[in-house]
């Protein structure tokens, strides 16, 4: 169960709201910027869905997104920390999850010499970048959801 929802300044809720704002006039100038090179110079919605289905196949597997997640934002995790985290997730599937997220590139497993040898995840740089394109669309849901209210 989560908790009461975050309250936070009328300030800091502004702040938030334009870097959404910006985000969403950046999607729109991404759009624009490709149009051109589609065939008759028009927006190709057939590609434009399947390219965008495409592209967030990497987070639509169920726990795919709870461990980039995770690992965004609490770091470098052994497995059952990120075990631990994920609540309710099996430790045959975390295992292939991992290896899932780990082929798509968007997570490192690190071997770490001991004794004893340990082994801990990472996100890969591409991971990281996601997980920051990422953060404006999970802040915009935290607000639309009520996760997060102005403090009156």
């Amino acid at each position: 169960m989560l908790k009461e929802p975050m309250k936070i300044t009328n300030s800091d809720y502004e702040i938030i709201d334009e870097a959404i704002k910006d985000v969403k006039n950046s999607g729109t100038t991404i759009r624009k910027t490709f149009a051109p090179y589609n065939e008759n110079g028009e927006y190709d919605i057939e590609w434009e869905v399947g390219a965008a289905v495409e592209a967030f196949s990497s987070f639509s597997s169920r726990w795919s997104i709870e461990i980039l997640a995770a690992l965004y934002i609490a770091g470098d995790r052994r497995f059952n920390e990120m075990r631990n985290l994920l609540k309710g997730i099996s430790s045959r599937t975390l295992s292939d999850k991992l290896t899932n997220c780990t082929e798509m590139g968007l997570v490192n497993r690190i071997v770490d010499e001991g004794p004893p040898i340990r082994v801990r995840y990472q996100l890969t740089e591409h991971g990281r970048n996601a997980g920051r394109l990422l953060s404006p669309l999970v802040a915009y849901m935290k607000i639309q959801q009520g996760r997060v209210i102005i403090d009156k």
